[in-house]
């Protein structure tokens, strides 16, 4: 208690310390403290947050939007810049934001000019300033009047080849009659008809030969847009004046490649023919010439195609023996186009180790890792990858009745991914446009206890494919789980029996687990983007997998008899369920450093027919670092469930239903560190009443009650290819406990209340 006391001491005389510096130390004599630029708008249709880039000089950072600490921080430096602390804190705090009329000047002129753009032709900007000691707040004041709007469109196109193809797309047109006369959109509308014509034969077309003409209709604001395309000759560049479509010739490969040495010389390279193409090499081709033209979009005597390239630049990309690839387009007479796919070769073996302590209660215990990785094992760069593992610990406190005092655990997983669509009866053209991966995998895992002896063994067939940049699927065709267990020591057994632990006896019972399932991914920025926990985004998740339908219908087509009520295959028991996920996300800005993430998360799992209870390792858990952070792992539910004396029984808190509701407020705070303060909601809850876990059945006359509530705080190094978390959860509602001890919101107990979790990545 004295501790706790000291602690709570030492924080406030530190808050007491920042909070009382002067934020003005710095700022000289004359000048003013930029506190706050805030943009007003009499037009409720212009969208101010959109705007907020165009100020060009900002205040300095709030975390949390409400505290200035960082410039708290370099205020409390001294002015000797020798001392180090100085140094330091000026390093990790921000130097005062000081007025600069020039720069809300240039920020006024701006927003008018984005109004103009926006169609407010009549815009005008002025500029409201406040100052106090030493401080100023600015507001830019926003008159944008009444818009313009398009009220018919057209264009003016020579050549009737490149109209056609203008016309037949017009519908996809950011340019329509009604919107506003938006100069953001014919800068979109001149990108996209530029990109039409470069993928339908016209490589040398560019943006520059689009124009737009705008008569104002007078008395009125309306105004006829004409999208004119400029002659080739306009620029001076050739006598030529119409723009040629150019023919793809011939489609030839160099492998093994040097980046160095980009004029290679064909006399140092062995070539060999196929399908047309000459694949040149050095001393073995290590691809083989079907995948090269597998992964190549266009052929020779089509027309230029820019998509085709792009698509053709991204299929060797997925390729994990390319290291590089480069594709040389050369002008040849008659308006033709030689292409030369370049191709410089990986790294495609390699060899990784892992080592790990352990230490659970005061067990300590070692486990190791040997993986092997081989991205070409066929040459048409299959990956494969084999991995053995291990792990040992010592038990203590068992007592008697076991079979020895350590636990022991080895497997081995293996992994063969083919970067194609396999699959019979479909046609090249048909695998290309799809460009998915197949994936097939085999584990065994033994695991020996002093309690018993299990061993895992799983087999999988899957394809993986990306939908453009967005949408990622995952179907799992086949997922065949075998758990045996060949022995258990009596005590063990005896304690399942006596207790009538149905969920604890099914975990250790023989079982097939034959499953299938798909799940979709869906990221409004894209699967490239590295982090977007700081941009408006949102995600969707969402799968369902189905398990044991297949051999029940198999079942009774040959009406099989049931063994102590169950249907088996191979006299072992096979697990019957159905189950669904459903994940969304949905990301924030309020500015440059601070954003609010919210998280909905639903998982149903029902096990029917054959099972009654689902299979351990298909059942829902709740608490720890990407769940209810007030808890640790494994340590919430089922519903308003109590294991006694404070234990953690990993078995038992599991359930069938799952329910995650998260909303985070993030902000930057200096350097790579980022801050968070979160609220979390969830639980699990149970289909069937199971008399181990008494008050974990789902209803819904009271599952509102049983949802427990954390808050808490938590700092993140954030160095874009990865995150280390550190997130620390009090509960606030903990559906277990009844009286005082239901809400520790009101009486907390640090000791009793607080998790503390370590975790790499955002948690959604």
């Amino acid at each position: 208690m004295y501790r706790k006391s000291l602690l709570n001491c030492l924080m406030l005389l530190v808050l007491m310390a920042v909070a009382s510096c002067s934020t003005t130390k710095y700022v000289p004599e004359g000048g003013y403290l930029l506190d706050r630029t805030v943009i007003r708008t009499d037009n409720k249709e212009v969208k101010v947050q959109e705007l907020n880039s165009y100020i060009r000089q900002k205040p300095n950072t709030r975390w949390f939007s409400l505290f200035k600490v960082p410039l708290a921080t370099y205020s409390l430096s001294g002015s000797d810049t020798t001392r180090w602390i100085n140094r330091v804190l000026r390093r990790i705090g921000d130097a005062p934001v000081i007025y600069d009329a020039g720069e809300t000047e240039k920020t006024r002129l701006e927003l008018e000019k984005a109004l103009n753009n926006l169609g407010y032709m009549q815009a005008s900007v002025s500029v409201d300033e406040r100052r106090k000691n030493k401080k100023i707040a600015v507001t830019y004041n926003l008159s944008p009047g009444k818009a313009y709007k398009i009220r018919n469109t057209g264009w003016n196109i020579a050549d009737k080849d490149m109209e056609s193809i203008v016309a037949a797309d017009s519908l996809s047109s950011y340019i329509k009659p009604g919107d506003n006369f938006n100069v953001n959109m014919l800068n979109l509308e001149r990108q996209r008809v530029s990109s039409l014509l470069n993928n339908n034969g016209y490589y040398k077309f560019n943006k520059d030969f689009i124009t737009f003409t705008a008569d104002t209709v007078k008395g009125g604001y309306y105004a006829d847009v004409c999208m004119n395309v400029l002659p080739y000759n306009y620029y001076g560049n050739s006598q030529d004046s119409i723009h040629r479509k150019y023919r793809v010739n011939k489609v030839d490969y160099v492998t093994d490649f040097d980046q160095l040495d980009p004029d290679f010389d064909y006399g140092n390279y062995s070539s060999v023919l196929y399908g047309g193409s000459r694949i040149f090499y050095k001393d073995k081709l290590f691809l083989r010439p079907r995948l090269l033209k597998d992964n190549t979009f266009f052929e020779e005597g089509e027309l230029y195609d820019a998509s085709k390239i792009q698509n053709t630049y991204s299929a060797f990309g997925r390729l994990g023996a390319v290291k590089y690839s480069n594709i040389r387009l050369v002008e040849t007479e008659d308006y033709g186009l030689d292409a030369y796919v370049t191709l410089a070769k990986s790294k495609d073996k390699s060899v990784s180790v892992e080592l790990e302590g352990t230490n659970s209660a005061g067990d300590f215990g070692a486990a190791a890792a040997l993986a092997f990785s081989h991205r070409n094992a066929f040459r048409s760069s299959e990956n494969f990858t084999i991995r053995l593992r291990g792990a040992y610990e010592a038990i203590s406190g068992l007592g008697e009745g076991f079979m020895n005092d350590n636990y022991t655990e080895y497997g081995v997983e293996t992994s063969l991914n083919f970067p194609r669509f396999i699959m019979p009866f479909l046609s090249s053209d048909v695998k290309k446009k799809i460009r998915a991966t197949s994936e097939v995998g085999l584990d065994f895992t033994k695991q020996l206890r002093p309690e018993f002896e299990r061993t895992l063994f799983s087999i999988s067939w899957r394809y993986l494919w990306n939908y453009g940049s967005k949408f990622r699927h995952k179907i799992d065709v086949l997922d065949i789980n075998y758990v045996y267990v060949p022995w258990m020591s009596e005590r063990f057994e005896q304690q399942l029996v006596s207790n009538k632990y149905s969920v604890l006896r099914y975990s250790y019972e023989n079982i097939f687990i034959v499953s299938a399932g798909y799940n979709l991914v869906y990221n409004s920025m894209g699967h490239n983007m590295m982090n977007t926990s700081m941009n408006d985004s949102y995600a969707i998740r969402f799968g369902v997998e189905s398990a044991g339908n297949l051999l029940n219908g198999i079942s009774h087509i040959f009406r099989q008899q049931k063994s102590d009520g169950k249907y088996s295959i191979f006299k072992i028991p096979y697990a019957q369920y159905v189950k669904g996920d459903f994940d969304v996300v949905k990301n924030i800005k309020i500015d440059d450093r601070n954003s609010i993430s919210l998280h909905a998360g639903l998982g149903v799992a029902y096990p029917f027919g054959n099972s009654e209870v689902l299979p351990f390792e298909k059942r829902y858990f709740s608490g720890g670092a990407n769940s209810v952070r007030g808890w640790s792992v494994r340590t919430l539910g089922p519903g308003s469930m109590k294991i006694d004396d404070g234990r953690v029984d990993f078995m038992l808190q599991s359930g069938d239903i799952k329910l995650d509701l998260n909303v985070e407020y993030r902000t930057h705070l200096f350097w790579k560190i980022h801050g968070a303060a979160f609220i979390d909601a969830g639980n699990i809850w149970t289909f069937r009443d199971y008399s181990e876990q008494p008050g974990g059945r789902f209803a819904f006359n009271r599952f509102y009650k049983e949802i427990a509530v954390a808050y808490g705080l938590g700092i993140r190094f954030d160095f874009n290819f990865f995150v280390l978390r550190f997130d620390g959860g009090m509960k606030a509602v903990n559906p277990a406990e009844t009286g005082r001890g239901r809400f520790p919101l009101i009486h907390p107990d640090f000791s009793r209340d607080f998790a503390f979790h370590f975790a790499v990545g955002y948690p959604f």
